[in-house]
């Protein structure tokens, strides 16, 4: 939905002290997360600039910042 907060502090902020923890001393993590903030910068920025993209463009997007997200997320939970 356009303006929404997608980023994972704002989805978790419960885990804030752990996701700082983790993406300090786990680079896989770390990665992970600067990959997910990349493709919810992207979305963001198509939707807010309403950039012309077909639709199945921004929804495959979505999918792959959701993906990761869960996959985050299943770190965040071990």
């Amino acid at each position: 939905m356009l303006g929404e907060m997608h980023d994972v502090l704002h989805e978790f902020p419960e885990l804030e002290d752990k996701i700082d923890e983790m993406r300090a001393s786990n680079a896989a993590f770390a990665e992970l997360m600067d990959d997910y903030d990349e493709l919810d910068a992207k979305v963001r920025h198509l939707e807010e600039l309403g950039t012309p993209v077909a639709d199945e463009t921004i929804e495959d997007l979505k999918k792959q910042r959701l993906l990761l997200k869960d996959r985050l997320y299943d770190l965040l939970r071990t």
